[in-house]
Parts: C-alpha cells; sequence; structure tokens
C-alpha cells in the first residue's frame, strides 16, 4: 500500500464540513439538524448585542425549510480585499473561519466565536438562499448541493424605506441527516432564552407547516428579571421582589436576577454573551464565592447567626434559589468545543465585585425578604445535619450487611461498567421476567414497587428515609447530590422499563426527577436511557412484529398491503413473558432505546418543576402542549 504526497487529500473550501459535520455541528441526528438554526439565529442575536437589530423572526416553511430574518446592519456586500473576485458576503457563506468576530470592528461581543456557523449551514444544506438589505439596495446569493453558488451577489431591487438586516432561508439536506423534519418546541425554548437573556428584542416564531400556523412573539422589557419570573412561575416564591443588580467596566459588564422560592433545590443558570455555560465557569464562582460571604456576614451582623453558630454553607444558601448570571465580555475563552464553562479569570473579579457591592445594598434596602432567605439557610443547614446522620446510617448498615447493595437488585458478573447495564424495573412481576430475559454478563435488574418519593416537594434527609430510593443509590453507585461521583457509576446505562401507560409514565418521570435533581451529572453525561416496550404486536406471516404506540401503528397499516391485519394490545410488562420482553426491549441488537439528554439546563429546570410541582393548571397546559412529540426525549 503506497503512502506518499499523491495520497495526502486536501479538503477546500466546505468539502471539511460535508466529510466530517458531526466535528461542527455534535452530530447529523436531531441536535445536530437544530444546530444549523442556532448558527444562523446567534448571528441575529449577536447584531442585538452590538445594537443594530431590535427584532429577529424566525419562520419554518411549509417544504420544513428555515428562515431566520433580522433588521441588523446585513452582511456587507462590497467585495473583500482577500478576495478580490467575491463579495464578503460569499465569503462569509463559504469560507470557515471568515466572519467579523476575530478581531475586527465588527462587533465587541458575539457569541458565535468559532466563525464557522454560516458557512456550515450552507455547507450541510441542499439549498440556501442569501437576502441582504443594504445601501438602499435588495442583494441576492443563492447556493445549491453543500455550498456552490449558483452565481455572484447581485441587485434585484431597493430596500423599502432604506431598510437594512439579512434574511437566510435554508434547506437541510436529507443526504447528510438521519431526519429533517424540525421540532417547534425546541426552536421556540431556545428563542425564548434569547429574548429573555437580550432586554427589548422582539423575536417572532412562526411554523407554516400546519394548516392553522403557530406563531409566537417573544419580547421581555423586564430582561432577566422576567426570566427569574418565568422560572420560579411553576414555585411557590420565598417573596414577591425578583432582585436585580448590574455593573461593568471597560470590555465587560454583569447582570444578575435572583429569587429565593421554598422549593429545595438551587437554579443558577450563567451565560455569556448570550450563551448558556452549562458547566458554569469564573463568572458563576464568583458569584456563589460573593453570595457565600456576604449572607454569612450580613446574618452575623444581623445576630440571626450567633458567635456560637457554625458559618451556613453556599448549599444551604442557595437552597430554593433561582438565579441568572448573564456577562458580556469581549474575549470570552470558552473551554471544550461545546462553550460549555467560562474560564475568564477578569470576570470573576468583576461578578464578586458586583455581588459584594450590589447585593449588599439589596440586602439593606429589603430587611424582610433578607430575613426570609437568611431563615431558610438555616433550616437548609438543620435539614443537611439530618441528611448526613440518614447517608451515615444508611453507610452503616450497608457495612454491616456485607457488600451493601440492595438485595433485590440481581447484579451482572461483569466488573467492567463500560459495557454494563442497569434496568430499573417496574414491578416485581415484570422484574422476574427481565431476569430471565436478560444477560447475566452485562445486565443488572432493580425492581422496584410503586411510585418512588416525588423528590420535587422533598428535602434530602426525608429522601434517604425511603426504602425504593436507598435501592437507587446503593445499586448506582456514585452517591447523591453534591457528593455525587460519576467516575463511581457502576453502569454505564441506566435503563428506566416502565409500562407504556399513565402509571408508568408517572413513576418514569418520578425515576427523572430523582436522577436531575440528585445525579445531575449522570444525566448530562448521557448516562439515563428509556426503553421502549411495545404497545401493540401483529401477525404477518409466520413473522410477530411489534409496535411500539399508536403512530407506530398507524404507520404501519399505511404502509400495509395486507386488509386483514389483528392487532393485540400489550397489557404491560408483567403481561409479557421472557422471550417477549427479551425480543422487545433488552436485546440490544433488536431494541429501541430513548437517550435523555440536557441540552439547556435552566428548560429542564422549569419542565421538572411544572411536572411534580404543585400547579395542576401549568402541568396539564405542558402535558397537552407536549404529549405528541416523543420522536426524540430532550428534557
Amino acid at each position: 500500500m503506497s503512502y506518499a504526497a499523491k495520497d495526502i487529500t486536501i479538503l477546500e473550501g466546505l468539502e471539511p464540513v460535508r466529510k466530517r459535520p458531526g466535528m461542527y455541528i455534535g452530530s447529523t441526528g436531531i441536535t445536530g439538524l437544530h444546530h444549523l438554526v442556532w448558527e444562523v439565529v446567534d448571528n441575529a442575536v449577536d447584531e442585538a448585542m452590538a445594537g443594530f437589530c431590535t427584532a429577529i423572526k424566525v419562520t419554518l416553511l411549509p417544504d420544513n425549510s428555515c428562515r431566520v430574518e433580522d433588521n441588523g446592519r446585513g452582511i456587507p456586500v462590497d467585495p473583500h480585499p482577500q478576495y478580490k473576485n467575491k463579495s464578503a458576503a460569499e465569503v462569509v457563506l463559504t469560507v470557515l473561519h471568515a466572519g467579523g468576530k476575530f478581531g475586527g470592528n465588527g462587533y465587541k461581543v458575539s457569541g458565535g466565536l468559532h466563525g464557522v456557523g454560516v458557512s456550515v449551514v450552507n455547507a450541510l444544506s441542499s439549498k440556501l438562499t442569501l437576502e441582504i438589505y443594504r445601501d438602499g439596495k435588495h442583494h441576492l446569493l443563492e447556493f445549491r448541493d453543500g455550498g456552490k453558488p449558483t452565481g455572484p451577489l447581485k441587485i434585484i431591487g431597493n430596500s423599502p424605506k432604506k431598510a437594512t438586516g439579512t434574511i437566510v432561508t435554508f434547506s437541510p439536506d436529507p443526504t447528510v441527516f438521519e431526519e429533517i423534519e424540525f421540532r417547534a418546541q425546541t426552536i421556540l425554548e431556545r428563542i425564548q432564552t434569547y429574548a429573555f437573556l437580550n432586554r427589548g428584542l422582539e423575536i417572532t416564531f412562526e411554523d407554516q407547516r400546519d394548516k392553522n400556523p403557530n406563531k409566537q412573539v417573544f419580547k421581555y422589557d423586564g430582561g432577566i428579571i422576567d426570566y427569574v419570573k418565568h422560572l420560579n412561575s411553576s414555585k411557590e416564591s420565598l417573596f414577591k421582589n425578583v432582585g436585580y443588580f448590574s455593573q461593568s467596566e471597560e470590555t465587560q459588564e454583569v447582570e444578575v436576577a435572583f429569587q429565593w422560592n421554598t422549593g429545595f433545590y438551587e437554579g443558577i443558570h450563567s451565560f455569556a454573551n448570550g450563551i448558556e455555560t452549562a458547566l458554569g465557569g469564573m463568572h458563576e464562582e464568583g458569584f456563589k464565592k460573593s453570595l457565600t460571604n456576604l449572607v454569612n456576614k450580613y446574618s452575623r451582623a444581623k445576630n440571626f447567626l450567633k458567635e456560637k453558630d457554625d458559618n451556613l454553607t453556599g448549599e444551604d444558601i442557595r437552597e430554593g434559589l433561582t438565579a441568572i448570571i448573564s456577562v458580556r465580555l469581549q474575549d470570552p475563552q470558552f473551554e471544550g468545543q461545546t462553550k460549555g464553562k467560562l474560564g475568564n479569570v477578569s470576570i470573576r473579579s468583576l461578578v464578586e465585585k458586583a455581588t459584594n457591592e450590589k447585593l449588599f445594598d439589596w440586602l439593606e434596602e429589603h430587611p424582610s425578604e433578607a430575613r426570609q432567605i437568611v431563615q431558610k439557610a438555616i433550616q437548609a443547614a438543620r435539614a443537611r445535619t439530618a441528611a448526613r446522620q440518614a447517608r451515615e446510617l444508611i453507610r452503616r448498615k450497608s457495612a454491616l450487611e456485607g457488600a451493601g447493595l440492595p438485595g433485590k437488585l440481581r447484579d451482572c458478573s461483569s466488573r467492567d461498567n463500560r459495557h454494563t447495564e442497569l434496568f430499573i424495573v417496574e414491578g416485581d412481576s415484570a422484574g422476574g421476567s427481565a431476569v430471565q430475559a436478560r444477560n447475566p454478563e452485562n445486565q443488572a435488574i432493580l425492581p422496584i414497587r410503586g411510585k418512588i418519593l416525588n423528590v420535587e416537594r422533598a428535602r434530602a434527609d426525608k429522601m434517604l428515609k425511603n426504602t425504593e430510593i436507598q435501592a437507587l443509590i446503593a445499586a448506582i453507585g456514585g452517591g447523591l447530590g453534591e457528593e455525587f461521583d460519576i467516575s463511581k457509576l457502576r453502569y454505564n446505562k441506566i435503563i428506566l422499563l416502565c409500562d407504556a401507560d399513565v402509571d408508568g409514565s408517572h413513576i418514569r418521570t418520578l425515576l427523572l426527577t430523582f436522577f436531575f435533581r440528585q445525579m445531575k451529572e449522570m444525566v448530562e453525561a448521557g448516562n439515563v436511557y428509556i426503553a421502549q416496550p411495545p404497545l401493540y404486536s401483529t401477525i404477518v406471516g409466520k413473522e410477530k412484529i411489534y409496535l411500539k404506540d399508536d403512530l407506530e401503528k398507524d404507520r404501519f397499516v399505511s404502509k400495509s398491503t395486507s386488509k386483514k391485519l389483528e392487532f393485540q394490545r400489550l397489557k404491560g410488562l408483567g403481561e409479557m413473558d421472557f422471550e417477549e420482553l427479551g425480543d422487545t426491549t433488552m436485546d440490544a441488537s433488536k431494541r429501541t432505546l430513548l437517550q435523555v439528554s440536557v441540552e439547556q439546563a435552566a428548560v429542564a429546570d422549569e419542565v421538572f418543576s411544572i411536572l411534580m410541582g404543585d400547579d395542576v393548571e401549568q402541568r396539564r397546559h405542558f402535558i397537552q402542549t407536549n404529549a405528541q412529540d416523543v420522536r426524540f426525549l430532550d428534557i
């Protein structure tokens, strides 16, 4: 086999994107598909952050293409100095790492910093049309088949009333993506977040694919104050007012909005230049450190904490806190391709300084709210002590009993947790079938009885007394809450195996709530899955076919040539024999699993608060809105 200069392949233009799309958008699945939308919308939002755009419109067209319009300055149309035979607009659409965000004067701050955004969208589209309103003219540039221009930029008319802006319309390439149907709810959630983070920016969404087009307009004059109100709307607030402060210096600024609720979980969500930093970073560290020091200092000054009392921990103080930390800075240093963590040390100093000064003033000006915050933290400290005692009791009990694994766990023989799976099965009878159907080398079974405790409404000390939760903690092996250590997971896949009925859905939601609130890192890492037991079976010839739900059954009927199809509705896991359960749900070569992911932590926080909180009307509305869309699970 030769290996010489002639064997070295050079990928030019947009070819690298076509060759390895996952490197640029993460995947060619449904998440990667929506990433195309974010790249185009990010550019419009950057225009808004720069002060040149007040309105953005995102439209899903009947042919499932997507159009993003903004009233910003419009992409430059003059010839580019490095590519004299190409307009700047064509360069931006066809050259990777071309844009106004790499040290030029185009943007003070921006979110889309890799500079591959709209060119990658062009590369992965079967068709893309770019319209620019600039210099009093309406310009048009069209591309086909993965970014090939059909001709140069041309003027097709005048701008109406000297309007400026950019319109990008693109059709995802079906030869690249596993599916090309956009999910409206996913786009709605993301653009609503953009609107919250950019006070006064109007973002319109319209889905024209349905007979009755869905149109929604988001505009929040309160900005992140409205965001906190929105996140806490399904919870009982500790006090009415949402606190807010901001501070800026030179090329960076911070704004923080906060409010405590009566719940037991913190919801701190941080953003840098409009991008959610799900893994936190320097801005979040600065806020947490300053908040802990400040509340302890205030508590002692006001005699809420006596001299002999221990300081409150950060965990105590943040119990029930919902906060948005939004920073903007000129040269953000993100850790990792996903931009999940902010690394700029200078922003930590600014956030600490702002919190020390502005939050102290807020506490002094709101003594009633300050007292409620401190009293809640003191109660949390007492519960933390009780929870620690409960944990120690569980550990002592486990040590006395030997290995410490729950008695009803049927473990697998393999100790290589890269390939092991834990099925959490609803009910003892289904657990028995699952034990017979499993591969004992790498599949473990943990049956749970009834509905576990709703941890959304329970403090840790009460939760730890629940026997089913004790069994889950022991079997999974990573610990709990702040002490959770993902490296100690005993299984690579945690699979929820519940009936496809209302009770099964409720048990599944209770389990997901527990994992999200107490083992969040495990959910974020993609270790949690949902099994898909079938709802129907039918016989075609000599073959037995299983169908997951009514939608799959309807699709099967529409494609079938047989007119005498008879369907058996499967009653539940307990009614299936072990061979059926193995064939349909447990055999890795035949089963379908849904991976649970958390793309936006703030949205997930809101979803669990609605599903497991006290507001019945909000819960009913959420279920009615989302019940039909189960092609993928993205909490």
